[in-house]
């Protein structure tokens, strides 16, 4: 694929790249290998991409610290999350001495929670889910002048994450395809804009829980397909409003759609626990979920699938990892 088709895409190569140079080296270079347990045990050659041993146990690091780092003075910041952005943009805000205040569900993550407002963000819970804290964030925003940073919008996020690209395209053996968990966009688009400059041939596939399906729904039909509620352990990659932008980035660069079941994810979940030993939270488990409910499509080929999250209460472990 011709990189003269990308000419226009608002997400260009060379910010990836300088996003690369810049980003907290604390978020780079995460491992990637070949996992042969696991990949025996679903036919294909597959290569993990780990991005929990990090400060934060997420990718979301990369682009939340490119964004503030790119910011000309430390205003303060608003901004909404289902917890592991919230945690990203506190530990940058932090290291910059940048004022923070975090929109969260009244239902996220209490150990997401947590993280946030020890590194120093101010928390503030607000409706059942992620976009409902979204909405009311971008409200107090507008009333109060201070900026509002969105996640898979503000383009640093995505140029952030599109460093994972960068490091998976120096992967030692080729990748067929990459499975990439789908939420609001920022890390597909990133990755995949990346891989498509780079390795065109690699085909990149977006998967999403069957429970939270408004992007799938919405790159399927071409149209923006919002949904009223979610039903889905994986909260971190949960939306029923996508974000327009995030679609039309998103046209040319995403190969296929996945939807999985909340079994599959849980049992992704505790197959990669038990080959790899990770601890990963269930939006890390979708790549996995994929390839166990579609083994004929991916067999034989090179598969790779980024682990963007680890962080899991302990209730959540015992029931999703450690069953009674």
């Amino acid at each position: 694929m011709s990189e003269t088709l990308f000419a226009n895409h608002r997400l260009k190569i060379e910010r990836i790249e300088q996003a690369g140079r810049e980003i907290d080296p604390v978020f780079l270079d995460s491992p990637q290998f070949i996992c042969e347990p696991l990949g025996d045990l679903l036919g294909v050659p597959l290569i993990l991409k780990v991005e929990t041993l990090n400060p934060i146990r997420c990718f979301k690091g990369r682009g939340a610290d490119f964004l503030v780092s790119q910011m000309a003075e430390p205003t303060g910041l608003i901004c909404a999350s289902a917890g592991n952005f919230g945690q990203a943009m506190a530990y940058a805000c932090r290291k910059r001495k940048v004022p923070l205040t975090v929109y969260a569900s009244t239902k996220a993550n209490p150990l997401k929670l947590d993280r946030m407002r020890r590194m120093g963000a101010e928390v503030i819970l607000y409706g059942q889910d992620f976009d409902a804290a979204k909405l009311e964030a971008k409200r107090v925003a507008a009333e109060s002048g201070l900026r509002m940073v969105e996640d898979s919008l503000d383009i640093e996020t995505v140029e952030g994450a599109g460093t994972i690209g960068l490091e998976l395209l120096d992967f030692a053996t080729k990748i067929d395809q990459i499975l990439i968990p789908l939420g609001n966009g920022a890390m597909f688009n990133g990755i995949a804009r990346m891989i498509k400059a780079r390795s065109s041939q690699t085909r990149t596939v977006a998967v999403q829980s069957r429970g939270a399906s408004a992007m799938v729904e919405s790159i399927r039909s071409g149209q923006l397909i919002t949904h009223a509620s979610m039903d889905t352990i994986a909260d971190g990659i949960a939306v029923r409003i996508p974000v327009p932008q995030a679609l039309v980035d998103i046209r040319d660069l995403v190969d296929d759609t996945i939807l999985v079941e909340e079994a599959s994810i849980i049992q992704g979940m505790r197959l990669l626990h038990q080959h790899t030993g990770l601890v990963v939270e269930p939006s890390a488990g979708v790549g996995v979920a994929a390839l166990l409910e579609n083994r004929s499509t991916f067999a034989g080929q090179s598969v790779a699938t980024i682990i963007c999250g680890g962080n899991l209460t302990d209730d959540q472990i015992k029931e999703f990892l450690w069953p009674a």
